[in-house]
Order: structure tokens, then C-alpha cells, then sequence
């Protein structure tokens, strides 16, 4: 098992239940596992919206990387912008 980066504290769980980790934690999300009864392991998490989680999968990811790649090797321009608003807009004239 690694060492702790810290020596134990001493923390009391007030009657709320709660315990404070300290303010480098303060808005993070945590995972916390009970291993047995007084036994926790808390872990910082990043949480990811049910929504979003497509794009984490490689096929999105790829495209996504593909998609910034063709951005970067060609930067906006203003040619043909009339035209394309036309065609965005749907009518004669931008």
C-alpha cells in the first residue's frame, strides 16, 4: 500500500454527520467507498453529465481531434461569407 502524503489527522464527524477535508477540497466532488464498518477510502472524482459522456468515447474523441486538426490547418476567412450566410439563413439576401 503507498504512504500517506500527510500523517493522520484527527478529524470529529460533528452531529451532522459531516467532516471537513479542508479547503483545497472545498466544490470538489469525492467518491466515498466503506470497505467495512469505520473503514473509508475518499477519493477526488470528475463527474461527467450523462449528456456529455459521448464525447469521451474514442469514436467521438477521434473525430473531435480530426475536426481541431482540419481547424488549425485552415483558419476562418471572409471569402465567400455572403454566399454562406444565404445558405445558413435560407433566404435571398444576408
Amino acid at each position: 500500500m503507498a504512504s500517506a502524503l500527510q500523517p493522520p489527522a484527527i478529524k470529529l464527524v460533528g452531529s451532522n454527520g459531516q467532516i471537513s477535508l479542508g479547503k483545497q477540497y472545498a466544490g470538489r466532488h469525492v467518491l466515498v467507498e466503506e470497505f467495512e464498518p469505520g473503514v473509508w477510502i475518499v477519493r477526488t472524482a470528475t463527474v461527467i453529465p450523462d449528456n456529455e459522456r459521448w464525447l469521451h468515447e474514442p469514436a467521438a474523441a477521434a473525430a473531435l481531434q480530426a475536426a481541431m486538426a482540419w481547424s488549425a490547418a485552415h483558419p476562418p476567412a471572409d471569402a465567400h461569407l455572403d454566399e454562406t450566410l444565404t445558405r445558413l439563413l435560407g433566404c435571398d439576401q444576408a
